[in-house]
Order: C-alpha cells, then sequence, then structure tokens
C-alpha cells in the first residue's frame, strides 16, 4: 500500500510511464483521483 501523498509530493499531478506510455494521475477539486492518458 502506497500513501499518494508520497507520490504527489504536495503537487496535485504525477506523470506515471508505463510500457513506454506516459499516464498522468491528478488530484480533482473534490479530492479524487483521476488517471488520464
Amino acid at each position: 500500500m502506497i500513501d499518494v501523498r508520497s507520490l504527489f509530493g504536495g503537487g496535485r499531478e504525477v506523470v506515471l510511464l508505463h510500457n513506454g506510455e506516459r499516464y498522468h494521475l491528478r488530484i480533482t477539486a473534490n479530492d479524487k483521483l483521476i488517471l488520464t492518458k
């Protein structure tokens, strides 16, 4: 289990690299997570 705060480092978005493709994981204004390509 990973606390997402450790991934975001105080920011609202992080870019993940998976199989050479970039994915954006973002915290919304309603404090939900959204993953987009």
